[in-house]
């Protein structure tokens, strides 16, 4: 059984085949086998959000997880996030959660909130 897969790590997007035994056809390069090996054994993004602000300006603040968590946690994740409530000032770049749901990745801010 083949497991057809769309490769997101450059701009060319093949669309990949993986059989049982993890062997990828249709790759344009050899980033292209390893996504497809690793989208079907173990899928995971880099997940992107806001979390509540309190600023005079703004009312949410965006954040990015520090490295790529596994695809199936995200909506762990997300539970998480959606319980913070931020107070500014906040610099980009300040973990916003520590360890979130224990998988060793940080919840981090992108922007700069002055108050």
């Amino acid at each position: 059984m083949n497991r057809e897969v769309i490769c997101t790590v450059c701009p060319k997007g093949c669309h990949l085949s993986v059989d049982e035994n993890l062997n990828v056809q249709g790759n344009g390069c050899i980033r292209g086998s390893v996504y497809g090996k690793a989208e079907v054994t173990n899928p995971v993004r880099m997940l992107t959000s806001t979390v509540k602000l309190e600023s005079k300006h703004l009312p949410r603040l965006p954040v990015i997880t520090s490295h790529e968590v596994p695809k199936g946690r995200m909506f762990d994740i997300m539970k998480e996030i959606n319980r913070v409530t931020v107070k500014a000032p906040v610099k980009c770049g300040d973990v916003i959660i520590a360890d979130v749901c224990h998988l060793g990745v940080n919840i981090v801010a992108t922007r700069t909130v002055e108050e």
